[in-house]
């Protein structure tokens, strides 16, 4: 069974109480994203980390890099917080992942109390991956490594890794509140699913294909047009709109709700490559 390390970014900032409401909300997006995906997975949290045991790695992190306010994951080998099991795993780990002739490094980090610097821990488990893999040539070059082993030591844990996969960030879906967005193109498409990034829960209007926007909400919904006033009445926020800076006239309102323009400032360009990430879940 794998084992995942999730990561969350800007909840780290808040203050306890809204640091808690913010986790207990990205356990339920992530969960529901499982739901969704078929994914069967076991979920536990602690030191400010998600960690996923699954079977299913590779479906478990597609399912991750659609979950608003997970910054990165990563898939890792772990064991416990003594220095000559870290580098026994260390040493293990790297087995198969050094090509010949290649250089390497290790960065390692700690969070809690341990007879050990973070330093004296990148060191030593360097040390023995050198000499695991001492027939390759292999060399050690801390400032531009062909490969970078990470070492996260939490309490009494250690995760080990060999790389980190970029995930949306932002902040966890559901966290501010509601808006109605107007999707009518991928300029629509893509203001709506930035204000999702920074936490919205997002109803949808228009004309436009939502498939991309269901990606990252298992439970978007569309207002069909004459729901519209009735949705507005249900502490809906504002108003996001795909509008263009050739487009915005500064007068656009509906029954007088805030009007967001994300893309505001985007070409069309910039606009058609965002989205082509966004489809890809590439961050």
């Amino acid at each position: 069974m794998a084992t995942i390390l999730v990561r969350y970014c800007e909840i780290g900032l808040k203050s306890t109480p809204v640091r808690r409401r913010f986790e207990n909300q990205l356990r339920e997006n992530i969960l529901s994203m499982f739901a969704r995906d078929r994914i069967e997975a076991l979920m536990t949290f602690g030191d400010a980390r998600f960690f996923i045991e699954t079977d299913d790695p590779d479906g478990c992190v597609a399912s991750l890099k659609r979950v608003f306010g997970v910054a990165s994951v990563s898939v890792v080998e772990q064991c416990t917080s003594d220095l000559e099991d870290i580098c026994t795993t260390a040493a293990r780990y790297s087995r198969g992942r050094i090509s010949e002739g290649q250089s390497f490094a290790v960065r390692a980090r700690r969070e809690g109390n341990h007879p050990y610097t973070s330093q004296i821990v990148g060191r030593e488990a360097g040390s023995a991956i050198y000499l695991e893999n001492e027939g390759l040539g292999i060399s050690v070059d801390l400032n531009h490594p062909d490969r970078t082993f990470y070492i996260e030591i939490r309490n009494n844990r250690c995760y080990i890794f060999d790389h980190y996969i970029q995930c949306p960030g932002g902040l966890p879906m559901g966290t501010q509140g509601r808006v109605l967005a107007t999707v009518d193109d991928d300029r629509g498409a893509l203001s709506a699913w930035m204000m999702m990034k920074r936490g919205c829960r997002v109803w949808i209007c228009g004309e436009g294909d939502d498939s991309v926007l269901s990606m990252y909400d298992p439970a978007l919904r569309r207002v069909v047009p004459e729901d519209i006033q009735d949705i507005i009445a249900k502490d809906v926020l504002g108003h996001v709109k795909g509008t263009s800076i050739t487009e915005f006239d500064g007068r656009d309102l509906v029954d007088r709700l805030p009007v967001f323009t994300p893309t505001i400032g985007m070409t069309d360009d910039e606009v058609c490559a965002m989205m082509s990430d966004v489809r890809m879940s590439s961050f």
